[in-house]
């Protein structure tokens, strides 16, 4: 799980860019980072070619549709198509099955959906998703732990991954930032990154959910192709392109209607 080039440099650029909200100047990003101007600007220049970010005036941006908004905000956007999604994925869970979910606003959607399941064993790293289902119908939620993310609610680090690599789960349900016909599934964030693959690692069922809006869409960090999905809902067909792209990896579509 990494950039679309496997480039440390750049992972280390876009992380510093989240931190500092999205855009900074260069000598910012040199400082931080320990290396020289051009080193910087080498860097800065092979993701704008892919689009990840603009440059402008000496400072360096994110471009706009590879930022992540506040879950609240995403919660309130293509709800009847989340929880078409979300009512799709949880036929497909069982009372007393185990699942992981992660911090996405169409996986908050699945976890509505499963609030009448009985006897489920959660792991997440959702305050959302834990408050959800934790003291209903006798499930166990585990929260991932660590500092949460003030914009969503998330739990990140070396405490959340512990707890996610040592509880085995039938299902990982996990939401794409974008989904790519070249690249395949996309998100936003890289500590989001790898904690999906480790969830992924652990579960015998990958599923990955993305509303329409998603589709032919770019994010800033891409999922390896060898870390197998198994089955991918969303809400309307997508290209030819994407479902091309599918089928190469042997992931199953569910187009939820």
């Amino acid at each position: 799980m990494n950039l679309t080039t496997t480039n440390q440099r750049e992972e280390e650029i876009l992380r510093t860019l989240f931190q500092a909200g999205g855009s900074c100047r260069v000598s910012y990003l040199a400082n931080e980072l320990g290396v020289s101007l051009e080193t910087i600007r080498r860097n800065v220049r092979n993701l704008e070619k892919r689009n990840i970010v603009r440059k402008v005036h000496g400072g360096v941006h994110l471009v706009e549709d590879v930022l992540e908004p506040t879950l609240q905000s995403r919660l309130d956007k293509k709800v009847d198509a989340k929880e078409k999604l979300a009512k799709a994925v949880a036929e497909i869970i069982s009372d007393g099955d185990s699942v992981f979910l992660d911090i996405g606003s169409t996986t908050a959607y699945v976890a509505r959906a499963l609030r009448e399941h009985k006897d489920l064993f959660v792991v997440t790293n959702s305050v959302f998703v834990a408050n959800e289902l934790a003291s209903r119908n006798n499930n166990r939620v585990y929260m991932a732990g660590g500092e949460l993310r003030p914009h969503d609610g998330g739990a990140f680090g070396v405490e959340a991954q512990d707890l996610v690599r040592r509880l085995n789960v039938r299902f990982a349900v996990l939401s794409a930032g974008a989904v790519n016909a070249e690249l395949g599934f996309m998100l936003h964030d890289l500590q989001e990154a790898n904690l999906a693959r480790i969830a992924i690692g652990n579960a015998q069922v990958r599923v990955m959910v993305a509303d329409g809006e998603k589709l032919g869409k770019r994010g800033p960090v891409t999922l390896d192709s060898s870390e197998k999905i198994d089955v991918f809902f969303t809400d309307i067909r997508p290209s030819s392109e994407i479902q091309n792209m599918l089928a190469e990896h042997e992931i199953d579509l569910v187009v939820a209607d």
